[in-house]
């Protein structure tokens, strides 16, 4: 039997048409006495800590609470919900970070048959007021008094009845409200003080599968997020068959990774973002220990401490750990040329069909000199990566590979909660986001594809369209943008242009808005050229422009750690205003080295004819990219306006950035 068959016919206990709410209480009463979640101490003023329903952890070191005491939190916080008077259907927000007490407010808020709604903490007033006044919150979770500070600016525009907070606050933050102020503890209090393990199983079992679960707002790059509606068969649907492909079928190897009991995964993507909550939905229901992160900056501790077999993440976190790694190395020349000799090696020897003695010799030093150090910087255990969120770039895919370390990808949007498509462990094809997976309907619209396209693709190439149960219904209140989003014949239209092969795999080619057309008709796909600089030790992001231009041009940012350690190293006196290193003729001469590397690799008309530096990283922090971290194309594009201008041989006055800018959505 193949792995398709054994996937098609596989069902366990995990595998089923419940709730939300209700697949995690099962896993409670299969897992009670697993740890459940890891959690970290010294970096909140938690008040379910306070308030002596958890242990206080360790200063900077984790913690543990089983999936039966979290069950008992989430059943106890549904009760305390309800007494705040959340009924069927009303929405509670929650404005927070990625911790244990996410987890606890959104499984409570369901199981009190709420609907829980997700706020970005990056998100300025304006965008608060819009994402609690659009779904009508009655109530919304905040983390702590910083948030607090940002929701107090709009909170008298909003009919809210009550906010909740996860830390401990100062009583003076609570004071510019009208709504009633409470800390999680105090909910807790309040629904242990009328608590009643039968009430909370009749709300549990009037909630039907079809019915909503939860609105989770896009983090689009311009105008107001779209509410998109995910129904519990949503969700559902979409670990089913996540379980059908990675959970522990008997046909598969037993040192092959899948999702089981007892293993320990890493989160530090927001879950306000379906591919982190989607995650925890699969994890936790799979018995599975969720650590939780302090923040992305503290990935490399914190990984080594929680030790974990899975994470999951988007393209531009792998690129970070792997520049992490490359700086780590680079503390001597003689260490440096190691792990460069190491890298070649494993390129070498992933790309030979039949290494020789020679290669395999030298890819067994390279593993104990530099990649067993590698796998364990990564706390030792790690099975598999997953990605998502973004497209993977192959060359830093195959790096990982030849380290031992697998990166499956997958592909999903928030509409489709979040998966499509997603690599079998079984075959895995590096640079491919996998087959569909089970029950998944997928075809391409290749009227939408330009005949360069077509010519240059590996298979088929079109706008991909979905059908499937774990295809959302709908956008909140926003009939005219639901009706876009699908064809006459209910197939959802996913925006994107992707390649499919003979085997049935789909390979990402770029968001149908993003592609460029060059004043000679040529279409240009932006993100496959982004993507050949992930392993480049000089360039830290690039974002390809030339919409109704001659030629393809690029804004770069360069890595500006390594560029300081390369001027050191040559005796080149820097100047440290950033601006003034951008324009330094000898970093552009640097950096035009990498950018020369790659142009050697690509097409006539995608090669990039100029650049220009950009003094600054692109963060979600200054607003360049999503939560999601990716790109906002659009202000990127008019915050460095002058350099496109420049790249084209125009005064600003000509510039017409802002017509390209206005394309992006």
């Amino acid at each position: 039997m193949d792995w398709r068959q054994a996937e098609a016919e596989y069902t366990d206990e995990v595998i089923g048409e419940t709730t939300i709410p209700r697949a995690f209480f099962d896993a409670v009463e299969r897992h009670g006495e697993l740890d459940c979640q890891l959690y970290k101490g010294g970096i909140y003023d938690r008040s379910l800590v306070a308030g002596g329903i958890v242990p206080a952890a360790p200063s900077g070191e984790y913690a543990a609470i089983t999936y039966e005491e979290v069950g008992d939190i989430v059943a106890r916080l549904a009760t305390g919900f309800r007494e705040l008077g959340v009924e069927a259907d009303d929405r509670v927000s929650i404005y927070a970070d990625t911790r244990m007490e996410w987890a606890h407010a959104d499984f409570a808020i369901q199981t009190a048959e709420g609907v829980a709604t997700t706020v970005y903490t990056e998100s300025s007033p304006r965008q608060v007021k819009y994402l609690l006044d659009d779904p009508g919150s009655m109530g919304v979770v905040v983390e702590n008094a910083d948030l607090l500070e940002t929701l107090a600016e709009v909170e008298t525009e909003l009919p809210l009845s009550f906010i909740v907070t996860l830390d401990e606050v100062p009583a003076e933050a609570t004071e510019p409200f009208d709504a009633d102020v409470h800390t999680l503890a105090e909910v807790y209090e309040l629904g242990s003080e009328e608590f009643d393990r039968d009430a909370v199983e009749r709300w549990l079992d009037r909630r039907d599968w079809t019915e909503l679960s939860s609105l989770v707002y896009t983090s689009g790059t311009t105008g107001d997020p779209k509410g998109v509606m995910l129904q519990h068969k949503h969700w559902r649907s979409l670990m089913n068959a996540v379980r059908k492909r990675l959970g522990p079928r008997p046909d598969k190897p037993e040192d092959m990774p899948k999702f089981e009991p007892g293993k320990t995964s890493l989160a530090f993507l927001p879950l306000a973002h379906a591919f982190e909550r989607s995650g925890h939905f699969q994890s936790l229901a799979s018995g599975i220990t969720i650590g939780y992160a302090e923040s992305t900056d503290t990935i490399a501790d914190d990984i080594q401490q929680v030790q974990p077999q899975v994470a999951n993440s988007v393209p531009r976190v792998y690129e970070r750990i792997y520049n992490g790694m490359r700086e780590q190395a680079s503390d001597s020349p003689v260490s440096k040329r190691i792990f460069e000799w190491a890298v070649e090696t494993g390129k070498a020897y992933d790309e030979a069909e039949s290494p020789g003695l020679g290669l395999r010799t030298k890819m067994k030093l390279a593993d104990r000199l530099v990649f067993s150090k590698v796998r364990e910087a990564l706390g030792g255990n790690i099975e598999m990566f997953v990605s998502g969120g973004g497209s993977l770039s192959e060359d830093l895919a195959k790096l990982y590979r030849a380290m031992g370390i697998t990166i499956i990808e997958g592909y999903g949007l928030t509409e489709t909660a979040p998966g499509l498509v997603f690599n079998p462990p079984e075959e895995i094809k590096v640079g491919t986001m996998g087959p569909p997976l089970h029950d998944v309907q997928l075809k391409l619209d290749r009227s939408v594809v330009s005949p360069e396209q077509k010519e240059a693709a590996d298979g088929e190439v079109g706008e991909l369209l979905a059908k499937g149960p774990n295809v959302f219904e709908g956008y909140w209140q926003k009939p005219d943008k639901t009706e876009e989003a699908f064809t006459e014949a209910g197939w959802f239209r996913t925006g994107d242009i992707v390649a499919r092969d003979e085997d049935d795999y789909y390979s990402f080619v770029d968001r149908r808005k993003n592609l460029i057309v060059l004043d000679t008709g040529k279409n240009v796909a932006p993100e496959p050229i982004e993507d050949e600089f992930a392993t480049s030790a000089r360039i830290d992001q690039v974002m390809v422009v030339g919409d109704n231009e001659k030629f393809i041009g690029a804004v770069i940012v360069p890595n500006f750690e390594q560029l300081r350690e390369w001027a050191e190293e040559a005796g080149i006196d820097l100047p440290e205003d950033p601006e003034a290193v951008a324009n330094d003729e000898r970093v552009r001469e640097w950096v035009a080295e990498d950018v020369e590397a790659v142009n050697e690799r690509l097409g006539h008309h995608e090669t990039i004819k100029e650049f220009r530096l950009a003094p600054e990283e692109w963060t979600a922090d200054n607003d360049a990219l999503t939560p999601s971290l990716k790109k906002k194309r659009r202000i990127i594009r008019s915050r460095h306006e002058h350099l496109i201008d420049d790249i084209y041989g125009r005064t600003p006055a000509e510039g017409d950035a802002d017509a390209e800018a206005a394309a992006d959505d």
